[in-house]
């Protein structure tokens, strides 16, 4: 019974609670007369509230401010070719491994180091940047907002409702989202866009084809990892909140008059100068996922989930779900003070039973069962409290459908799994990081993708997806590629 299918599918950001505008106005970029969600001035608001917010959910800024501000630059020039150049456009790189990018309102775009490793060049980005810039520039989320409220995507990942502040957390701590999908027609519409200023700013608007190959490549690579079907599998990632094809935007390239540009910027050569260096999946500061293991380094603790669940990694938590969508974890730290047991006992708004203190390899805890609700339906909790230390409460929270009790000794195994960590076994732990390597003579795919860092059963095929090679591409001397080490 998949109860959690959206989970795949969702898309973290940051939520927001806006007043509509009901005054109508002609959108600068599409010439369309449209209701308004809100004024210029309260786009702008929204950005600069939630802006500290998204930081918070995504792990703050990517800690290189020579990648910054080369992003920032992009942005600026593509930003200054659209039809809303005044606003205080302000251009952010994430440090997630996700592969996204969003945009709030008034002007503030993000962008992850994830999608920066995935790119081959400047132009591929700039596809992405101006993309988003035509979202802004053509006001769709401050129409939409002029309609409703955002619904929190982090519910539709985890989404356990209880009644219980702290259980409720499970939900909102991963972000409770911004992002949501656009509309077909605002896709196009921003693609179109997107498309104009690449083009004014002298980019090859056919690399955000190549991009959107890439990003279907990542995909599967994804699926692959987590041992499902390519074709079935749903990923958290730009293409999420962005649905597109390779023929729509090929439609929007039409709609925006082919836009051919001469001599038009790739800048291969400068982009893998910038990117050289860059931190490639989990920082060890946040966690970092070895096979079924979550380590937390800096923390010092870690523990193990079941065979056959995907571990997301998000800067406030973990979430593991199965492969066949019945069951799902979460940990994170609790706000608890006090006895263990007695917070299961006295808690003011969810009714447990079979509470009992119970021994996390000579850590005090307690554990105790209730019933909630994963996206509106009724799911079985076991909510598991762990004293790491005087000041530290880590929470586990694993749930099922109604009457299920295929993960019981799997769910009790992980709970014992969690340790803590030696100083020395704490240390040690390097981020992986993108190099960028000149092709030598005799070098093949094989041989380049056996200098991947760490035992990657997919190496081969993550080395093509991050050089957008095909099956039968092959290497020449001279190429410059890029490698994980």
């Amino acid at each position: 019974m998949k109860i959690w299918n959206r989970a795949r599918s969702a898309i973290a950001g940051a939520a927001v609670l806006l007043l509509a505008l009901n005054a109508c106005g002609s959108n600068p970029a599409t010439g369309q007369q449209s209701l308004l969600g809100m004024s210029e001035d309260q786009e702008v608001q929204v950005s600069k509230q939630e802006h500290p917010k998204i930081l918070a959910e995504f792990g703050g800024e990517y800690k290189d401010p020579e990648v910054q501000s080369y992003i920032s630059s992009l942005g600026e020039l593509l930003a200054k070719t659209s039809e809303r150049p005044d606003l205080p456009w302000k251009f952010t790189v994430l440090d997630t491994p996700q592969v996204n990018a969003f945009a709030l309102p008034g002007g503030y775009i993000y962008i992850t180091r994830g999608l920066l490793a995935l790119a081959s060049n400047e132009a591929e980005v700039a596809s992405v940047l101006a993309h988003e810039i035509g979202h802004v520039a053509a006001r769709h989320s401050a129409q939409r907002q002029g309609r409703s409220t955002l619904v929190g995507l982090g519910a539709a990942l985890a989404g356990i409702l209880t009644g219980s502040g702290e259980i409720a957390q499970i939900g909102n701590a991963i972000g409770t989202g911004y992002v949501q999908k656009f509309s077909r027609d605002q896709e196009l519409q921003a693609d179109t866009l997107g498309v104009r200023y690449m083009a004014r700013a002298n980019y090859d608007p056919e690399a955000a084809v190549s991009f959107l190959r890439k990003m279907q490549g990542e995909t599967r690579l994804r699926a692959l990892e987590a041992g499902k079907d390519p074709e079935e599998a749903e990923q958290i990632n730009w293409m999420s909140s962005h649905p597109r094809t390779a023929d729509r935007v090929e439609q929007a390239i039409e709609n925006a008059g082919g836009k051919k540009v001469s001599n038009p910027i790739v800048e291969q050569d400068i982009y893998f100068s910038k990117i050289d260096g860059l931190v490639y999946g989990d920082d060890p500061d946040q966690g970092v996922v070895r096979g079924r293991t979550f380590i937390h380094p800096a923390l010092r603790f870690e523990f193990e989930v079941p065979r056959g669940f995907q571990v997301i990694n998000q800067p406030n938590q973990v979430l593991a779900q199965a492969r066949e969508g019945d069951g799902l974890i979460s940990f994170g730290q609790a706000k608890v003070t006090g006895s263990l047991r007695n917070w299961f006992l006295d808690h003011p708004k969810a009714q447990f039973e079979e509470v009992e203190r119970i021994d996390v390899n000579g850590m005090d805890g307690a554990t105790g069962v209730t019933q909630g609700a994963v996206n509106g339906q009724k799911a079985d909790l076991r909510v598991v409290l762990i004293r790491y230390d005087e000041d530290t409460v880590y929470q586990f929270i694993f749930a099922t459908p109604p009457g299920q009790d295929r993960y019981s000794r799997a769910f009790r195994e992980t709970t014992y799994s969690f340790r803590k960590l030696s100083r020395s076994e704490a240390s040690g732990f390097e981020p992986q990081r993108v190099e960028i390597v000149t092709v030598r003579s005799g070098d093949t795919v094989e041989s380049l993708a056996r200098r991947m860092k760490g035992e990657d059963k997919l190496a081969e095929e993550r080395f093509r997806l991050l050089n957008g090679l095909d099956e039968n591409d092959r290497l020449r001397p001279g190429q410059k590629v890029k490698i994980v080490i």
